[in-house]
């Protein structure tokens, strides 16, 4: 029998997976997941795949794949300590990033104003796709056939997507609801409407701690901030006065790295002091509880949530808008831009992607394949194409 909590999902009352399978004698259907999508080709695709910074930069910057790997050890962490699922919140972690394009979120934005005309780009609704469409390595089936709860995680990586009523919740109330929804395979309704389990929370509130932390790495480690820059930033503030203060004679490098260290266990800590409080006064004594709880459980305090801002509107302004990063982000914003222009008028794609295109029965039809093919590249694979397609290269300068 399992450690876990009453209110953690339980692999042996999964609602199952759209294709049946024979059972295991090693491994829980939760287990089962995450080895389905660790040896998926998406997957292996991340490692090549920008986070912020473009792989011309450096190796030693994060890409997908090690930001998804970083992700998906705090989330096991941060479950192990809750008595939750450690493998439905590996299998979500391991997941949440394999909708993204080529060169980061400029890709992403590049790519959903192509398809504005054809119902947007969505990359959580890209990763469903994946999981559920696109992968294409098992003889009976297209798709990883995941289980309900693994899929659940991915859909609702954000919460909710609409009310009961069937209109938009959170984010969706001004973006609008994704192009695809009702597109999505799975053995039962996905339930837009409730919350998702507190594993895939777990996950999603990973993503945000990981982002956090390696983001300022990654920028102290490109040169577009010095430590002392963050001395007064909410969140990373205090831990920065903190080490520069005990350890004033160490390098910068190793200086960072223990700001970086603290900002983690400290956020982590946080986090689980929080959502055993939220899981307490909730009530909640099951998954199904959880779903129906009408709020996000696994959470930041307050405190840490307003410093988060705080510290995201920092990276936002010095990191993520300074001109180092905008001008190789505006250049692949025009790869993606030009590959698909180019494809969505000759249909020149390769492969099984150029038969498909040209079976396409409408412009909607194609535009999708289009979508699918250059969310799938990474960032050589895409500039490859482009010098293909134009006979010239983009330098990223």
């Amino acid at each position: 029998m399992s450690d876990t909590a009453l209110y953690a999902s339980k692999p042996e009352l999964s609602l199952g997976r759209l294709h049946g399978t024979g059972p295991s004698p090693t491994r829980n259907q939760f287990q089962r997941d995450r080895d389905r999508i660790i040896h998926s080709t998406a997957f292996r695709r991340l490692q090549h795949k920008t986070q912020v910074f473009l792989q011309h930069d450096g190796n030693h910057f994060r890409n997908r794949l090690t930001h998804t790997l970083e992700v998906s050890q705090m989330a096991r962490s941060m479950a192990r300590a809750l008595r939750l699922d450690e493998d439905l919140a590996e299998a979500v972690a391991l997941s949440h990033d394999l909708g993204h394009t080529p060169f980061g979120h400029a890709g992403e934005r590049a790519l959903h104003r192509c398809m504005e005309p054809f119902g947007g780009f969505d990359h959580n609704i890209q990763a469903m796709r994946v999981v559920t469409r696109l992968e294409n390595r098992y003889a009976e089936h297209d798709g990883l056939n995941l289980t309900w709860e693994t899929l659940e995680g991915i859909l609702k990586h954000n919460g909710p997507l609409t009310n009961a009523d069937g209109t938009p919740y959170g984010r969706y109330v001004h973006e609008g609801l994704p192009s695809g929804l009702d597109d999505v395979p799975a053995v039962a309704d996905l339930r837009l409407s409730s919350h998702a389990s507190l594993e895939a929370q777990t996950a999603a509130i990973a993503d945000d701690v990981a982002y956090n932390a390696h983001d300022i790495d990654d920028a102290l480690r490109a040169g577009l901030i010095v430590l002392s820059d963050l001395a007064d930033v909410p969140l990373a503030g205090p831990i920065v006065r903190e080490v520069l203060q005990l350890y004033p004679e160490v390098t910068p490098k190793r200086q960072a790295h223990e700001v970086q260290r603290r900002l983690i266990t400290r956020t982590i800590e946080d986090v689980i002091a929080t959502t055993g409080a939220n899981i307490t006064a909730s009530g909640v004594t099951s998954a199904e509880d959880v779903r129906n709880a009408g709020r996000t459980l696994v959470a930041f305090s307050q405190a840490t949530a307003d410093g988060e801002r705080g510290l995201k509107a920092f990276l936002f302004e010095r990191v993520y808008r300074h001109e180092a990063v905008m001008v190789p982000v505006r250049q692949s914003e025009q790869v993606v831009t030009e590959l698909f222009a180019r494809f969505l008028v000759t249909r020149d794609l390769p492969g099984r992607w150029g038969i498909a295109a040209a079976a396409a029965v409408d412009d909607q039809h194609l535009a999708r394949i289009i979508a699918d093919f250059i969310a799938g590249m990474t960032d050589p694979y895409a500039l490859d194409q482009y010098a293909r397609l134009f006979d010239a290269r983009p330098e990223f300068l």
